[in-house]
């Protein structure tokens, strides 16, 4: 494939479009469309323009060097996500990704930390409970302690695991994770507040540190739900504000906690059965008062606010102020024109006078 079909497929599958389908719409047939993308056929400068059109990506979009390929971004199977729904969602971080990775490579010495695991983490997992200790030996390992963890994306990207933020109408996404050049990359969808967010990073996250080291009698997605539980609500933070064993827990306590660990009253009440702080009785009667207050669709108090990733701006500024980069390839990093970079960097400076 050259450049161009690698670049013209993933525009067209990001649009869901066959290749059928393109073709009707530029007047093509299907053969013709496969033929760009095979490289057997070059379409002329008026083709090309067609296809940016029809797409909604710029012409020179399609000569973009691939740098990032697909095939690196693996997605967990889930019945909701069909093929065409991987294929938006994967094209839609892909030019994310491609951009990180360039900037980072201009700078003199790695600005990025190389993420690794704990010399004491677990080489096998028989049973959940073991996953306290590991979420816990991970924690200490990325310097959190027992405190309940504010800025999620600033503390993972601090230790090497690049996080990205993607719009998505998909109503069924909430996050992937993959590995891009032996290290964690995670992505998460904008379109949740802060609390499953941040349930969706830790998720994702031990997806990636469990990996190859599960028995074969522990389920992956149970596995991941419970190392996320304990990685945002450690047992003896849990056990400290709550207590090690309680007959009943009042509403106003679940959403005090929401609110000092920014996760949900359902992964709370999760977190209390899971430690056996509640019985599973009770824990039935809460979930069932939950959903006939239709809680399960959205909680009271104040939504957590969403999570920001800043770590690609950060880095492009400090290289455009060290002279690691220009303007010119700051703004095409940032896929913006020059003056409107020029123009951000003026409101920058003057918001700061």
């Amino acid at each position: 494939m050259s450049t161009l079909g690698i670049r013209l497929q993933q525009a067209r599958k990001a649009a869901r479009l066959s290749l059928r389908d393109l073709g009707n719409i530029v007047g093509l047939s299907h053969a013709a469309i496969k033929k760009y993308e095979d490289g057997q056929v070059y379409p002329s400068s008026e083709m090309v323009i067609m296809l940016a059109k029809s797409l909604n990506v710029r012409v020179d979009f399609f000569f973009r060097p691939v740098k990032v390929s697909l095939g690196q971004i693996k997605f967990r199977k889930r019945k909701e996500l069909n093929a065409k729904a991987e294929d938006a969602i994967a094209f839609a971080v892909l030019g994310q990704i491609e951009r990180r990775f360039e900037l980072e490579s201009l700078y003199p010495t790695p600005p990025v930390p190389h993420f690794t695991l704990p010399p004491d983490f677990p080489n096998e997992i028989m049973h959940l409970e073991e996953l306290e200790i590991a979420s816990l030996k991970l924690r200490y390992s990325l310097q959190l302690g027992l405190a309940p963890i504010h800025d999620l994306i600033n503390a993972l990207e601090d230790h090497g695991v690049r996080v990205f933020i993607i719009d998505t109408p998909e109503q069924h996404f909430d996050g992937l994770s993959t590995i891009i050049n032996d290290q964690p990359v995670i992505v998460i969808s904008s379109g949740w507040p802060g609390d499953r967010q941040r349930f969706s990073l830790a998720h994702e996250l031990a997806h990636y540190v469990l990996a190859n080291r599960l028995s074969q009698h522990v389920d992956e997605e149970e596995a991941c739900n419970r190392f996320a539980g304990s990685f945002l609500i450690p047992k003896d933070a849990l056990i400290q504000a709550i207590g090690k064993s309680r007959l009943a827990i009042d509403w106003q306590e679940l959403l005090l906690l929401k609110e000092q660990f920014q996760i949900s009253m359902g992964c709370l009440s999760h977190r209390l059965i899971d430690l056996k702080i509640i019985s599973e009785p009770y824990y039935k009667r809460l979930m069932t008062r939950f959903r006939q207050r239709g809680w399960h669709k959205k909680e009271p108090g104040l939504q957590i606010p969403s999570e920001k990733a800043n770590a690609f701006d950060q880095l492009l500024y400090h290289a455009l102020a060290e002279g690691y980069i220009g303007e010119q390839k700051a703004a095409e990093l940032l896929s913006c024109t020059l003056t409107q970079l020029k123009t951000k960097r003026l409101l920058h400076a003057n918001t700061h006078q």
